[in-house]
């Protein structure tokens, strides 16, 4: 019997970033100490492959939402679309390709931090808390996201940025990039890259996010530009102190199940978002 390539390609691919941030979080970040196989490690790896084997391709199914209204419009065709021949329509996608990647990832962003606000307020908030559960953060722990939470997020981000009419080539570079990047603002580091720290986004600038203090919560919402937290009020990036302290103030269970199914639960009951003051 074969072997499920996909499977195969995301076992590899955990060996690798393993062993890739093995030596980022412990030879050159030097952050916070805690065990390699941490609380939560083993939630978290099964979230990697339920990610990647799952959700990953129902996100992929959701485009055709987006896609069905830009048939329906005549903007263009199944065959188009089938032939990978679609290039965007309107003013938009007769931008030169690095212009329209500016302002797609510009874009990307902004949709990305008041979903992400949003995650942070009412009957959204549970999905979010799984998301944010992690006692001990590292790198894995971006995985650790409820697949309600990842796909509201991805179809949001996409659905525009395809109906706006820009190039579906570097539209679909989004999701990819903001993955990757969102494993390294997890990474257990201190790093804050100095003078960039409000213009790109970094693991402190993130792990801060996931920080219990009181002066932390709800702050640096964006996933790769700190300004829209700096116009929008969201900002936090004290000097000469570190994010600690991570995880929520309601109950979690411990497993992927258990995650899986305790925002619906939470919700069944009633329960409201504590503050942690």
């Amino acid at each position: 019997m074969k072997s499920d390539p996909t499977f195969l390609r995301a076992f590899i691919s955990l060996l690798v970033l393993s062993a890739i941030f093995l030596v980022i979080e412990r030879v050159f970040g030097r952050g916070r100490p805690q065990p390699i196989l941490r609380r939560g490690w083993w939630t978290d790896a099964v979230y990697w492959f339920v990610t990647i084997l799952f959700t990953k391709p129902l996100t992929r199914f959701l485009i055709i939402v987006p896609a069905a209204l830009l048939v329906l419009t005549q903007v263009t065709t199944v065959e188009l679309l089938r032939l990978h021949e679609y290039r965007g329509y309107g003013p938009l996608s007769r931008q030169p390709l690095w212009l329209q990647a500016i302002e797609i990832y510009l874009l990307a962003d902004l949709l990305g931090y008041w979903t992400h606000r949003l995650f942070h307020t009412g009957k959204w908030w549970p999905f979010h808390a799984v998301h944010h559960s992690s006692e001990e953060l590292d790198w894995l722990g971006s995985l650790r996201v409820h697949p309600v939470n990842d796909l509201v997020n991805k179809f949001a981000q996409a659905s525009v940025i395809l109906l706006l009419g820009f190039h579906p080539f570097v539209t679909a570079s989004v999701a990819p990039f903001f993955t990757f990047y969102a494993i390294f603002l997890h990474a257990n580091v201190n790093w804050d890259f100095g003078p960039l720290r409000s213009v790109i986004a970094t693991p402190v600038f993130h792990r801060w996010h996931h920080s219990r203090e009181r002066e932390a919560w709800d702050k640096n919402f964006a996933g790769l530009f700190p300004f829209w937290d700096i116009l929008f009020g969201t900002y936090y990036m004290p000097r000469g102190r570190w994010p600690e302290n991570f995880g929520i103030n309601e109950p979690m269970p411990a497993g992927y199940l258990g995650q899986l199914w305790e925002p619906f639960a939470w919700l069944k009951r009633g329960d409201k978002k504590v503050d942690p003051s």
